[in-house]
């Protein structure tokens, strides 16, 4: 299952979050982009429709379940490589809100963009995700991009447009070396 970058933006920021919340979308949809991307999400079991609270954003209104929202799903944790915290448990309200067709038909199981997880933003995100990091000369090696192509990725892609955490420090005999905190 190949995710595009916009899903795993998506699934990305909703991992780290303790409630792992769809809502806010760290990343800007034209029109009904998100909802094509949610309910492309949902098809996949990566997220799945739980009971709103108050304070959440809703996703849609149903008649029997009332206000909802969406999360991630533990399969999202392995779809992105991540190790899923101790708090895997369901709460009860959690089991009964089993991801539900939202009305869109998705007739066409289209794999037109399924190569997406192979750019090369995808391909950064995955050495700054790995436990050492990884050096701007490391980056500008594995990705064929000059060194400011980097930092500009970094800086623009990665934390304002994706809102990733991306840390640094400087690690002898490497440089310094940066990283996303998950």
């Amino acid at each position: 299952m190949a995710l595009s970058d916009t899903q795993l933006v998506v699934l990305s920021a909703a991992c780290q979050r303790p409630d792992r919340s769809i809502y806010p979308l760290t990343t800007k949809l034209p029109g009904g982009a998100a909802a094509k991307v949610l309910g492309s999400l949902l098809k996949q079991n990566l997220i799945k429709e739980v009971q709103a609270k108050r304070e959440n954003t809703v996703w849609r209104e149903d008649k029997k379940r009332g206000r909802l929202t969406l999360r991630a799903t533990p399969a999202a944790f392995k779809a992105l490589g991540i190790d899923e915290a101790s708090d895997e448990a369901e709460t009860p309200a959690d089991a009964e809100a089993k991801p539900a067709r939202s009305g869109k038909s998705g007739k066409s199981k289209s794999k037109a963009r399924g190569t997406r997880a192979d750019s090369k933003q995808a391909k950064l995100i995955e050495m700054l995700k790995t436990a050492k990091g990884a050096t701007i000369d490391e980056i500008v090696k594995a990705l064929d991009w000059q060194p400011h192509t980097v930092r500009g990725a970094i800086a623009g892609a990665l934390k304002k447009k994706l809102g990733l955490n991306v840390t640094s420090e400087k690690v002898e005999g490497r440089g310094r070396v940066y990283r996303i905190q998950i």
